[in-house]
């Protein structure tokens, strides 16, 4: 691999032409990439660089720029790339037949949008149109969009700084943030409290008006948390006993990133609705929302629609979605994401021996999340280290999630399933350097 050992000139022109919002966050200087294949990213120098956040996700199970997605993609081009949703085009269908085909057989309907936090907008006016209610649950440290209603349900506060008001009627529990529990407690000895308060939740801050629970089925962008063992079958019979909707965003995990094929089967639950959308389209922006036969028949109103998205069913992306699902059931990346989850756990856990700035190291599959910490007893988060290593790695030719999580300390990994143990170790070695030299 041709390592980064060159600086890229400074470009000021993207902050001339984007909201500031649109940021840049990897490499030492402004990076422009040209090209993809596998787990690596190519620069406009040439200079080749090892994900290891796939963009967000989106790219992990099968790589970038898979051939079977790629010719799909050329061939759909060429026959018919757009036409609106309230059209019938053939690889819709055909993508939406093979979808309800690889889920739970109790998912019967599919809806598809654009982006995940559209999916997830259509979630909850289904819930609250099937259930009649209107209040939801969320977790703190949450987070299933930035848009209205999936922003309202963000169970962090900064990110919803002077958006408000929020949607009303969202109540919040702890999450299962062991590392850093909020009840002050230890798993297994905590009997999964923070699951039991749902009970109190329902109780004292609600109105009993409870349409719908929602949940990420592992913390992604808070730093790649997963649930302990027995948290959703608790959370599962709470709701069960109260008549609520179970409402699961697999966006980030769906199709294998977490070592099965959805994140789910390692809680031994099946939530009533699930979306996905990052590992759905092979890399390409699609969405999707499934639910019950019972749970769809609340939007089978007169017209118009009471719910519509121009783009949602787009050919181009049908076939994407399509040739990747297919190439997954073919590959079944989850058990080679299992397989790597385990080896990239080993590697980071002898970093942490050695370096104590390494409070935590968590994660299913390939989802793994190392938090960074100033003393390892007072877990004062490393926000800064975090920041530094971040550009050491890029010196280094390493895309390093690092600064992530809400407290800013994690390096949030979500590694390709088609690395190789070499450039597994060739990541690594890598963080080990950089490790050194924030040291």
């Amino acid at each position: 691999m041709k390592k980064a050992n060159l600086i890229d000139p400074k470009n000021d022109q993207d902050k001339k032409m984007f909201l500031p919002c649109v940021r840049h966050h990897f490499g030492d200087e402004d990076i422009t990439f040209v090209e993809a294949k596998g787990a690596v990213l190519k620069d406009s120098h040439g200079r080749e660089y090892l994900d290891l956040l796939c963009s967000h996700g989106c790219a992990t199970l099968i790589g970038y720029n898979h051939p079977a997605v790629v010719e799909a993609v050329k061939e759909q081009a060429g026959k018919l790339y757009s036409l609106a949703v309230d059209y019938n085009a053939k690889i819709v269908s055909d993508l939406a037949e093979k979808l309800l085909s690889v889920v739970p057989e109790s998912f019967k309907k599919v809806y598809f949008a654009n982006a995940g936090a559209e999916a997830v907008e259509v979630a909850l006016f289904l819930a609250k149109k099937h259930t009649k209610k209107y209040e939801m649950v969320s977790l703190y440290g949450d987070f299933h969009g930035r848009t209205h209603g999936a922003r309202s349900l963000l169970g962090f506060g900064p990110l919803k700084k002077g958006m408000g008001p929020m949607l009303p009627g969202v109540t919040r529990i702890p999450s299962y943030y062991c590392y850093r529990c909020q009840l002050g407690l230890e798993y297994p000895t905590c009997n999964l409290q923070c699951a039991k308060l749902l009970e109190d939740a329902l109780l004292y801050d609600t109105s009993s008006d409870v349409a719908v629970f929602v949940t990420e089925s592992i913390q992604a962008t808070a730093g790649n948390i997963p649930a302990p063992n027995g948290y959703f079958q608790e959370i599962k019979k709470i709701l069960d006993k109260h008549n609520i909707l179970f409402f699961m965003d697999e966006i980030f995990t769906s199709f294998g990133n977490t070592g099965k094929k959805f994140c789910f089967e390692h809680y031994g639950v099946v939530p009533d609705m699930i979306t996905m959308s990052k590992t759905l389209g092979g890399g390409l922006p699609i969405s999707a929302l499934l639910t019950t036969n019972e749970i769809a028949q609340a939007f089978a109103e007169p017209e118009p629609p009471l719910y519509y998205t121009t783009f949602g069913s787009n050919p181009l992306m049908a076939a994407a979605a399509l040739a990747n699902i297919e190439t997954i059931m073919k590959e079944k990346p989850w058990e080679r994401a299992e397989e790597l989850g385990k080896y990239w756990i080993n590697g980071l856990r002898k970093l942490q021996d050695k370096y104590d700035v390494i409070g935590d190291v968590r994660g299913k599959g390939v989802m793994i999340g190392v938090e960074l910490v100033k003393d390892r007893k007072t877990k004062e988060p490393a926000k800064e280290e975090s920041v530094r290593l971040k550009k050491e790695a890029g010196k280094r030719g390493l895309i390093l999630p690092a600064g992530q999580g809400w407290l800013g300390n994690t390096i949030r990994l979500v590694p390709s399933a088609v690395m190789t143990k070499t450039q597994i170790d060739q990541a690594l070695h890598i963080m080990d350097e950089s490790f050194e030299s924030i040291s």
